[in-house]
């Protein structure tokens, strides 16, 4: 039929228009969204170590001081653990006087800023939902704002997470209760799923998200050499073959040489 050729080049020209917008969807900027920060821990921000995430030593597990702790809305009950946010005073709305206006801190999700619902949101619990807000690590909050401010609007929006070296594996727990902490993650910084492989099976088990970074083995993994398979929340996968040998003891954290792209 004379007209066939036609709708071909038609259906063609159809197909990469759709490709096209499916790609600038895609590759579409990350709009900025309001909230507003605080700070906690000090000016070396000892103060902030452990949390919510489980990341204990902030310094040694790669998070340093650049960090915050995240109000409930935004924390997720812990699945927000290890993602990275790009933060900037809100100059339209902060004082002048406490806002470092041209200046942005990325900061990684290490914590939890609890609610108090014997305090009203707009007056000493910012972090009461429905509120967005950022505790942030006193080094880092100041790189945008005024120490004499203590709270002040800010703008921001997640970003990829940029790491030095590979994954970290830290097992904590005892014999028939086995968590698996994961750290020093790139990319997307946060675990959406996490499979665990021991050395004496060939099948791949789900892990549980039992609190934080901390993910629950249902089976027994003592005295196993142990392989992982992560999944981030960007959806890519990562399988990480016998980071663990089968000699570990708890406590022991094993850097692997594989990284989220």
């Amino acid at each position: 039929m004379p007209w066939a050729p036609a709708r071909a080049i038609v259906v063609v020209m159809l197909t990469f228009v759709l490709c096209g917008l499916g790609m600038a969807a895609d590759q579409a900027p990350v709009k900025w969204q309001r909230a507003h920060a605080t700070f906690y821990g000090g000016a070396d921000a000892s103060g902030t170590m452990g949390g919510a995430c489980g990341y204990d030593n902030l310094y040694t597990a790669g998070y340093g001081t650049r960090t915050a702790a995240l109000s409930s809305v935004l924390f997720n009950d812990g699945a927000s653990c290890g993602q990275c946010y790009k933060i900037a005073c809100d100059r339209k709305l902060a004082d002048p006087a406490f806002c470092k206006p041209g200046v942005t801190v990325t900061i990684t999700a290490t914590n939890l800023c609890p609610p108090n619902d014997a305090l009203p949101n707009d007056n000493g619990r910012w972090c009461n939902p429905p509120r967005q807000h950022f505790d942030m690590a006193q080094p880092a909050w100041e790189k945008i704002g005024v120490y004499k401010g203590g709270i002040i609007p800010i703008m921001y929006q997640r970003v990829p997470c940029v790491k030095k070296g590979g994954v970290r594996f830290k097992i904590v727990g005892r014999d028939y209760f086995n968590l698996v902490i994961v750290m020093n993650v790139a990319a997307a910084g946060s675990i959406k799923s996490m499979d665990v492989m021991t050395s004496d099976s060939n099948d791949w088990f789900p892990m549980s998200r039992n609190w934080g970074a901390n993910w629950q083995s249902p089976v027994l993994l003592t005295g196993k050499a142990l392989s992982f398979r992560l999944t981030d929340t960007y959806g890519q996968t990562v399988v990480f073959n016998k980071i663990m040998p089968g000699g570990w003891t708890f406590g022991q954290t094993f850097a692997s040489k594989l990284q989220f792209k």
